[in-house]
């Protein structure tokens, strides 16, 4: 594999880039980035403006065609365009940017749907899985299937792909590890809640070790074997294997048997040196989900009628590694491993909880999750731009319900006082209180910098991007 391949960092949550920067491509090469912020008082006469002059040399300058050496995918779960919108609004104002999410030159408007399994037909508004498993191995399937199409036949992941090709890979999430959308990446089952041996057993009996198949998520994760994998879903690994080489060990015993570096403590990771095929690292830092950035604060009924409100930092979440953290880890040692410095390396980074804290109606839950992903994606650009061959690109899986409206709705609102001083009013329609709110069906915003940052321009299919990085991962 040639080492002259250029970097990818490819982002899976959607990218918000509305811009273009005044600078062009500077001296050494480097490609721009933009910077988006409006110019003066939004309340005078151009000062809401974001542009600096005409554009057209930046867009040109950032348009570089040759492949990619590294690959780095981000995810924003459920961050769709009202996501991105409010988590700016409320932390940056409505003349602010995000440095990281909203500086990639090269934007466009990505389709998102799973298909019924017995039909083939669409399914407008699909899961986390079945998205997850479309720019993982390049096909559509039904919701809750992991790297299989319907008819239950699997294909090669991006992250397998890579590892045939001599990269390096890493995998990390602020969710459980064996969550939808890492899980996509690691293992290929028919239903994503088939976490370990136990439920694996019932509910996805093809893929029990003892009938013969793969095994659980947490079960093929061990197999697949990234270099790095990072995010919360330890208690998985308390399950005992029940056929195999490991049978009647735990899997936390099999994965250290197996040469893993597992780790649980937060500091701990700042001591890790190196990952490879030889000792990969294993890092899950809570039993669950990571705890998030901030502490909730709910939309209610007739919420729009309270005072306005502020987030506050949730107590927890000083336990555990931030998600830029794990992304700056992960990128050091991928990229100094011996496969790494060979031929690249392919990561993927998830902010998970963007979704669950819609789920859950919670506006400051979700806000505090999207500035996670963009704080990872402002280091993932700092390597990139330094790098010189690295393609970023930032989405999301699907989009979700949180909506910027005037007043109470018939659902629920909640009020924030954002950074303007101004309030917002953020509603929730699609569920009850107290339920879970849904998912929707609306195209999703794809963002790119670096070398085939182009190809995401105009509208895609979110399948186009497993193509876009197999040809990056597998070029020679």
């Amino acid at each position: 594999m040639s080492t002259k391949r250029t970097a990818v960092v490819l982002g899976a949550a959607v990218l918000a880039l509305s811009g273009a920067a005044t600078s062009a491509v500077v001296a050494d090469g480097r490609l721009p980035l933009l910077d988006r912020h409006a110019k003066g008082d939004v309340d005078e006469y151009g000062g809401a403006t974001r542009l600096q002059g005409d554009q057209s040399q930046l867009i040109k300058d950032s348009i570089k065609s040759s492949g990619a050496r590294n690959v780095i995918l981000f995810i924003g779960d459920g961050m769709g365009d009202s996501e991105i919108t409010v988590a700016r609004n409320y932390l940056e104002g409505a003349g602010g940017f995000f440095k990281g999410i909203d500086a990639l030159p090269l934007t466009g408007q990505m389709t998102h749907y799973s298909v019924n399994k017995d039909t083939g037909k669409p399914d407008y508004v699909p899961d986390s899985a079945a998205t997850g498993t479309a720019w993982s191995t390049g096909v559509k399937t039904y919701d809750n299937a992991v790297s299989v199409d319907r008819h239950g036949k699997a294909f090669p992941t991006l992250l397998e792909l890579a590892k045939r090709n001599g990269l390096a890979t890493g995998d990390i999430t602020t969710s459980e590890i064996q969550d939808a959308t890492p899980a996509v990446e690691v293992s290929h089952i028919s239903a994503r809640s088939c976490y370990g041996p136990v439920v694996t057993s019932t509910t996805c009996p093809e893929a029990a070790k003892e009938n013969g198949g793969r095994g659980s998520i947490s079960e093929q994760l061990l197999d697949t074997r990234p270099d790095v994998t990072l995010g919360g879903g330890s208690a998985t690994f308390a399950e005992v294997a029940k056929a195999g080489k490991w049978s009647g060990q735990t899997l936390e015993q099999q994965a250290k048997a197996r040469g893993y570096t597992y780790i649980t403590a937060t500091d701990a990771l700042a001591g890790v040196s190196s990952a490879d095929q030889s000792k990969p690292l294993l890092g899950l830092f809570s039993p669950g989900n990571m705890p998030v950035k901030f502490a909730p604060y709910l939309a209610t009924a007739n919420g729009a009628n309270g005072p306005a409100g502020t987030c506050t930092p949730e107590p927890t979440f000083s336990q555990v590694p931030d998600l830029r953290s794990m992304t700056t880890k992960s990128i050091d040692l991928l990229s100094k491993n011996k496969s790494g410095k060979k031929n690249g390396f392919f990561l993927q980074v998830e902010s998970a909880s963007i979704d669950k804290k819609d789920h859950a109606a919670d506006a400051c839950g979700q806000i505090g999750e999207t500035e996670q992903l963009d704080q990872a994606v402002q280091e993932a650009l700092k390597f990139a731009k330094k790098d010189g061959h690295t393609l970023v690109i930032v989405t999301a899986d699907h989009a979700h319900t949180s909506q910027i409206v005037d007043g109470n709705t018939p659902g629920l609102t909640a009020k924030l006082t954002t950074k303007d001083g101004a309030e917002m009013i953020v509603s929730y329609g699609t569920a009850a209180a107290g339920a879970s709110q849904q998912h929707t069906g609306t195209q999703l915003r794809v963002a790119a910098y670096g070398p085939g940052a182009a190809n995401v321009v105009g509208l895609i299919d979110q399948t186009d991007l497993h193509f876009l990085m197999k040809n990056a991962i597998t070029r020679h």
